[in-house]
This record gives structure tokens, C-alpha cells and sequence, in this order.
């Protein structure tokens, strides 16, 4: 399975996540066979100065690979390209993204809500 966090640096599962996916200067990756972690990688968002178009974020984030998409906040039409894509948005996310992947795993956090920003 492949997890991406919205990250407002490329320290790693060291990061912080950051408030909104589509605004955010990194995406860390994370790469896990059941619960164990088998890969960690860090791409800048293309799209961070200009936030680009209405599901040009998403469509990156497809591109990717990205089955769970893990962040602070997301807008409703974002979410609705999530779920086209088949990716499950998940918001509510704070802290380091090694905390927010261990309550993830553990089942803690879980669903979406959307933002106005």
C-alpha cells in the first residue's frame, strides 16, 4: 500500500503535516506491506506556488501510485477527485507524520471532512 502525507518540509516521516494537501511545498510517500514500513521517499508538490488547476494535485498524487491520502485539511472538490481516482482522502491529520501513519495503522484516524480554504 502506498500512503502520501501532505508535508510542510522533506525531513521524512520527521515532518510536519501540513494543514492543506494542494498548498503544501512536499509529499512523503510511504511504502508499507501490512504494517511494517518497506519505503520512505519525498517529492516536491509542482504545483506548490501555483496550486494549480481543479484536480491537477489529485492527478499527481494518482500518479503516483498514492492509495490513502493523509492531511490536515482538503477541500470538497478535491475529495470528490480522490474518490474518482479510488484514493482514500483521510483529513483531521496533525503532528509528525510518523504519529499520524501510527494511528492510521492503528486505526485511529480515519474519514474526511471538508475545508473552505
Amino acid at each position: 500500500m502506498r500512503i502520501a502525507f501532505s508535508a510542510e518540509s522533506n525531513e521524512g516521516l520527521n515532518a510536519q503535516i501540513s494543514q492543506h494537501f494542494g498548498r503544501c511545498p512536499f509529499y512523503v510517500i510511504v511504502d508499507m506491506e501490512a504494517k511494517d514500513i518497506k519505503g520512505v521517499d519525498v517529492i516536491e508538490n509542482p504545483f506548490y506556488s501555483s496550486h494549480g488547476a481543479p484536480g491537477e494535485v489529485p492527478g499527481f498524487i494518482n500518479q503516483q501510485g498514492v492509495e490513502v491520502m493523509i492531511t490536515g485539511g482538503m477541500g470538497g472538490r478535491a475529495i470528490q477527485f480522490f474518490q474518482q481516482f479510488g484514493i482514500e482522502p483521510i483529513t483531521g491529520a496533525s503532528g509528525r507524520i510518523s504519529d499520524a501513519l501510527d494511528m492510521y495503522i492503528s486505526g485511529r484516524l480515519r474519514g474526511f471532512s471538508t475545508c473552505n480554504d
